[in-house]
């Protein structure tokens, strides 16, 4: 069976986005720079995203991760060109969802969405990603075989906590 991987960056004061979210900064004031890390140019931090997507055979995000990131991810998601299937946990199928996309809306809960997610794996991990409230759903039902923290040295002060 697949590993369940909770994937996230966090400030050192433990918060996933900065005070302030609104939809032209949906990680918050200063929430960007809980993601540099992924994009810039250290040989060491490409080699963690390379190897962490090449290990993931499905995604997991929330709505509100979704909405807030469809505009830069597209119709690949997360993974870019590895086109991972993306089960996103939600109330209801949004109108206008990319063409070609690799989502699958699942309303049945996070159980039915990590049953889809295994099921698309394989032999792969399935990685629970962005988004406090997914996660903590995730943690409280004790669905996380492994926490995966990208710490990062910035002190937001407030935000969306992860933990208490």
């Amino acid at each position: 069976m697949s590993k369940v991987v909770f994937d996230i960056s966090m400030s050192l004061d433990g918060f996933m986005t900065g005070a302030n979210r609104r939809p032209e900064e949906p990680l918050g004031d200063g929430g960007e720079r809980l993601h540099e890390w992924a994009f810039g140019e250290d040989p060491r931090d490409r080699a963690v995203l390379t190897d962490g997507v090449a290990s993931i055979g499905a995604v997991i995000a929330g709505r509100r991760t979704y909405d807030d990131s469809v505009p830069w991810w597209g119709a690949d998601g997360p993974t870019g060109p590895a086109r991972v299937p993306v089960f996103v946990l939600s109330h209801d199928v949004p109108e206008g969802t990319p063409a070609g996309g690799v989502y699958t809306f699942v309303t049945g809960g996070i159980e039915a969405a990590l049953e889809q997610a295994r099921a698309a794996a394989g032999e792969k991990g399935v990685t629970v990603m962005g988004g406090a409230e997914t996660g903590q759903q995730f943690l409280r039902a004790g669905l996380v075989d492994e926490l995966s923290i990208h710490l990062v040295p910035v002190l937001f002060g407030s935000g969306t906590r992860m933990f208490d």
